[in-house]
């Protein structure tokens, strides 16, 4: 097999590793002549794949110095910063800069990372300058402080002072609106509003400005003055399609999904409007008007369109109207979309109360050899979700077994029983389970991310899930979901200080109930406890019933 090969090759390489490369003392990397640059590349393509990422950078450092390579300097210096080894990180740069001496926009944008992270204010600040001048490098200083605000935020807020100040940032909204955005993210108000004033100025009567002025509001909670600035906004008709959007999606998020639902009303629409809005009544809990959207589908459903009976068979199950969505799937032409809508009218028997006859439905659906094999599978996953709906665990465990039966190793099959058997606090077999979807894909990042939060979770392996984690933010760094994971794995090692800026990174990036409730944790354990409520009440708000949240409150008593 392909993955026993790949051990044996690594076990010759670490032997021959053994006896030509030397030991690594404090972060600092020897690079005598007999280094073979190809092998302490792979050593590092293991060590990265493994999750060693301090071990990866020295072994690509190794390589570059070997073979006098800017482009595994380069790689280097990357890993090196996402494994927080500044120091090692700072030696590859050095090295990068040495081999390629012509400066560029991304290696600007590590060194002024590298200077932010390490406090250095005065050469932030040169570095900072030079990427501006760069044609576009407000993108490259936008990332730049953001990787530096983990470990300094109150530089990287000095910096972006200093930046609005200066009226350093180009003549450009999106780029205004990038540094608007982050410092939303950083809860700085008064940056906010000095941002937003330079914005209304440079550009006046632009809706976006107004959008990101109701952003900020409501994420502060002055929700009346954020609906006033919405309500400014011209009649939403007249507004490109993507500001329309923009514009319900505000309103949503301000609490009013019904006038979401009344501002995509404007202008035209198409199947993608249709459904937003039939989502944001039915949030809302506006019966009168999905019936009102319901009669207007149906005028123009004379014509075979499958999505649009797929809608209004849709939009009969939100209203209770059963036998109108059977009937809709029934009628839906084409047979593309047969196997969603046989799925659909299995979920409506269930929703019936037949849930004998929905589960024959899916069982039908399971053995149709026509459908296409996404189907077949999707009908395993359906049954085994409607039986998790009934609390039924026996039987939900069975439709896992026989999806798996027909679809071996299937990785959605695979993942979707791993999630199962943790909700039911098996944590074997849902390690196993993830632990199977990796030998079939070893990059799979869900799965990464998956296994090393629940080992840092439920278990005292911490080590090992750092390991898992570090591979999934090597293949994606900008996740909230994994800086979450990897700020929660600090935490569970001791650190809570260095968990605390990771996670604030995380909550920066998205607003989830589970990061609030791990964020909330962490201030708990540091004393500052009236922040750490502030975060449990908007894990609150946004899913009372979250598992993270009521965890947190029965460990803290808050």
């Amino acid at each position: 097999m392909p993955i026993l090969q790949r051990s044996g090759l690594r076990l010759l390489l670490l032997v021959a590793l053994h006896v030509w490369i030397p030991v690594v003392v404090a972060g600092q990397v020897a690079a005598p002549a007999r280094i073979d640059p190809l092998e302490a590349s792979l050593a590092g393509e293991f060590a990265l794949q493994d999750g060693h990422l301090p071990d990866a950078a020295r072994h690509y450092l190794q390589a570059a110095l070997a073979a006098q390579d800017p482009v595994l300097a380069e790689r280097a210096t990357r890993i090196a910063l996402l494994a927080d080894e500044d120091a090692l990180a700072r030696q590859a740069y050095a090295t990068w800069s040495t081999l390629a001496p012509q400066a560029t926009p991304a290696r600007q944008m590590v060194a002024t990372t590298l200077a932010l992270r390490a406090g250095q204010k005065r050469q932030a600040r040169r570095e900072l300058r030079a990427l501006l001048a760069e044609p576009d490098g407000w993108r490259p200083a936008l990332t730049a402080l953001m990787g530096a605000v983990g470990k300094q935020q109150a530089l990287v807020v000095a910096l972006m002072g200093e930046i609005v100040q200066r009226d350093q940032f180009p003549d450009e909204l999106q780029a205004w609106l990038g540094l608007g955005g982050l410092a939303q993210r950083l809860e700085q108000p008064k940056l906010v509003d000095a941002i937003i004033r330079q914005v209304v100025a440079r550009f006046p009567g632009e809706p976006r400005v107004a959008l990101l002025r109701a952003q900020w509001l409501r994420e502060v909670g002055r929700l009346a003055e954020a609906r006033t600035v919405l309500d400014g906004l011209e009649d939403p008709a007249r507004l490109s399609p993507t500001l329309r959007w923009a514009l319900a999606g505000e309103y949503d998020a301000a609490g009013d999904p019904g006038k979401a639902a009344e501002v995509l009303s404007r202008g035209p629409q198409d199947d993608d409007s249709y459904r937003q809005r039939a989502a944001l009544l039915d949030k809302a809990g506006d019966k009168a008007g999905l019936a009102a959207l319901y009669a207007e589908l149906k005028r123009g459903a004379t014509e075979p369109n499958p999505a649009r009976r797929l809608l209004l068979g849709q939009l009969a199950e939100l209203l209770g109207r059963f036998d109108e969505a059977l009937d809709w799937y029934a009628n839906v032409p084409g047979q593309s979309a047969q196997g969603l809508t046989r799925l659909r009218t299995a979920y409506v028997l269930h929703a019936m109360g037949r849930g004998t006859d929905a589960i024959a439905a899916l069982r039908a659906i399971q053995s149709d050899a026509v459908l296409d094999d996404d189907t077949r599978r999707d009908g395993y996953l359906m049954e085994a979700d409607l039986q998790r709906i009934d609390k039924n665990p026996a039987a939900e465990q069975d439709a896992y077994a026989r999806g798996l039966a027909a679809f071996a190793d299937n990785i959605e099959l695979l993942y979707a029983r791993a999630l199962m058997w943790e909700r039911l606090d098996d944590i074997g077999k849902s390690e196993a389970d993830l632990r199977r979807v990796l030998v079939i894909a070893p990059d799979n990042v869900a799965a990464l991310n998956a296994l090393g939060y629940t080992l840092a979770d439920r278990t005292r392996r911490f080590r090992e899930a750092l390991e898992l984690i570090d591979r999934a933010r090597v293949a994606d760094p900008g996740n909230a979901a994994i800086i979450d994971s990897y700020g929660w794995v600090l935490f569970r090692l001791g650190k809570s200080r260095e968990a605390l800026g990771h996670l604030r990174h995380a909550y920066a990036l998205q607003k989830d109930p589970d990061i609030a409730s791990h964020l909330g944790l962490v201030l708990w354990a540091l004393g500052q406890k009236d922040e750490a409520r502030r975060y449990f009440e908007e894990a609150r708000k946004l899913e009372p019933d979250n598992r993270s949240l009521q965890r947190a409150l029965q460990e803290t008593g808050a």
